[in-house]
């Protein structure tokens, strides 16, 4: 419970559950859009009053929430936030109100469905940030399958949006085999470790299992089957080929929802190395060989894209592999830098993608042959794109350079080899996007009809203003966003090194990043 005395996680689950019920039974369409929009930034105001509610001096679970729910198997409604997930929460309500400004008149078939399928993976989407039952999460995780499902095939902008959404399900499916095994193999261990019958003895409570201690065996199946299950989500090199077709053939709000929120890299961050901490110092090499080479991958296939949407595609793959980079360095710097950069995606990823909507809305095309000169006809959109680009690029000044600039100084303290590769990516990433950029952007206008392009309308202004507002204040004052995750992501690294739950802080108390270095 909170201390201003609600169930405040509850909230943040139900309220926009509650508001997508209602949308159906409103007729006319405006009143649907301002219902939807009314309901996010309700809920963008309560993850805030959350927000405010955290100690980010504690770094133990806060606001939690327990309740039974299938007792006959020890499962409960276990909800909690920390450190390191309280700023997703809010991040989350952000996008999903920019995506319903973005679509507020992009989107003309069934408008009620649509956004009330909208509100529906929101709710989903804070479960997933804040459940702390392995089998509740599980189940949030699972039905984020069913809003995107729909969104991509009934509202998607390309020829072959049904087959894009039939891909994503089925390659989400296969991811959640792993994580289901994964979880019953905890739960079933616990059951045998504390000698107890089953199914009496189970337990999926995260914070009861990291303090139960796992044989060498155990942690490696459970860390290989946790890590590339949520690797397909994340996505991870080489279980990345959904995204480009998604994002190719989907609505491009949820297009930027999907660039925007990677849950895939919150889940290995948040179970995969905790629960088995020698087995992930043991597959440092693993984590450290996908995380590179995806962010080569996919660095150089961005070069060659003449799509912007494609584009976009393959540098999320790219910096999804300097994520897991700086997760693989296991200390303080690192951490920080990927959780950082995973908030980035929102801001950035996510921004970007919104202008290519209000692009492509414009013009009927993001392919390269029909851009060309649109600096003139749309400054205000080509400036916002060109300061989101930058950010994504690591410009200092922008969140982008912070995130990257602690992603590299703390895989250079285990590796500096791995480092050199990260930077290769991240010198790429200025290659594909200022070329991208240039062709585009600026140069003589490709078509008499692109001088007549309106640019920014106030409504889409709003969107890119606060999104490249957000972009300055993480570059200029990082030390809001590491004031809040400090506390817990010393706990994280703490628990890495020793192998133990180590809380409150003891995590913070005599911990220096340079004395573990995983095996290489």
């Amino acid at each position: 419970m909170s201390p201003i005395g609600i169930p405040i996680l509850s909230l943040l689950i139900l309220l926009p559950l509650v508001w997508a019920l209602v949308l159906p039974f409103l007729r006319e369409h405006r009143t649907v859009r301002v219902w939807a929009l009314v309901g996010a930034g309700l809920e963008l105001a309560l993850s805030l009053l959350m927000l405010a509610a955290l100690r980010p001096e504690d770094a133990g679970m806060q606001l939690m929430e327990r309740v039974a729910w299938i007792p006959s198997l020890n499962v409960h409604y276990l909800l909690g936030i920390d450190g390191i997930s309280a700023l997703f929460p809010p991040l989350t309500a952000l996008l999903f109100c920019a995506v319903i400004l973005a679509s507020w008149t992009s989107i003309q078939t069934l408008p009620r469905l649509y956004f009330a399928l909208l509100l529906a993976l929101e709710s989903v989407t804070m479960g997933v940030f804040c459940a702390l039952d392995l089998v509740l999460f599980f189940l949030f995780w699972e039905l984020t399958l069913v809003p995107i499902y729909f969104l991509i095939s009934l509202w998607g902008i390309g020829p072959e949006r049904r087959f894009a959404a039939i891909k994503y399900t089925l390659f989400m499916l296969a991811g959640g085999i792993p994580l289901l095994f994964a979880i019953l193999l905890l739960g079933l261990h616990h059951a045998a470790a504390t000698g107890a019958s089953i199914p009496g003895g189970l337990s999926f409570d995260y914070l009861t299992l990291l303090e139960q201690p796992l044989s060498s065996s155990v942690q490696t199946a459970v860390f290989l089957l946790l890590f590339f299950g949520f690797a397909v989500k994340a996505p991870l090199f080489p279980f990345h080929t959904w995204l480009p077709t998604v994002l190719r053939e989907g609505p491009v709000g949820l297009s930027a929802l999907l660039v925007g929120l990677k849950l895939g890299a919150f889940g290995i961050l948040r179970f995969a190395l905790p629960l088995a901490p020698t087995a992930a110092r043991e597959y440092f090499w693993l984590m450290a060989v996908l995380g590179g080479f995806g962010a080569l991958y996919g660095a150089l296939v961005a070069l060659r894209q003449s799509n912007l949407r494609k584009m976009l595609a393959f540098s999320s793959v790219s910096h999804v592999g300097l994520v897991i980079v700086g997760i693989a360095a296991m200390n303080s710097q690192g951490i920080q830098g990927a959780i950082f950069q995973l908030l980035n995606f929102g801001v950035v990823a996510g921004g970007l993608m919104l202008l290519v909507g209000f692009l492509h809305h414009r013009l009927g095309s993001t392919d390269l042959a029909s851009l060309g000169g649109l600096v003139g006809p749309l400054p205000l959109l080509a400036a916002f794109f060109l300061l989101l680009g930058m950010a994504s690029i690591g410009l200092p000044g922008t969140n982008g350079f912070v995130a990257e600039l602690l992603i590299l100084l703390g895989i250079m303290q285990v590796s500096p080899g791995l480092a050199l590769v990260a930077l290769g990516g991240v010198i790429l990433s200025a290659a594909y996007f200022l070329g991208f950029f240039q062709r585009a952007f600026l140069g003589p206008v490709a078509s008499p009809e692109l001088a007549f392009a309106l640019d920014l309308r106030p409504r889409e202004l709003l969107v890119a203003g606060v999104l490249g507002l957000l972009v300055l204040i993480g570059g200029l004052f990082p030390q809001w966003v590491q004031g809040v995750t400090a506390g817990a992501s010393n706990a994280w690294v703490a628990r890495l090194v020793t192998g133990q739950e180590v809380e409150g802080s003891a995590a913070m108390a005599g911990y220096n990043a340079h004395e573990f270095k995983p095996p290489q």
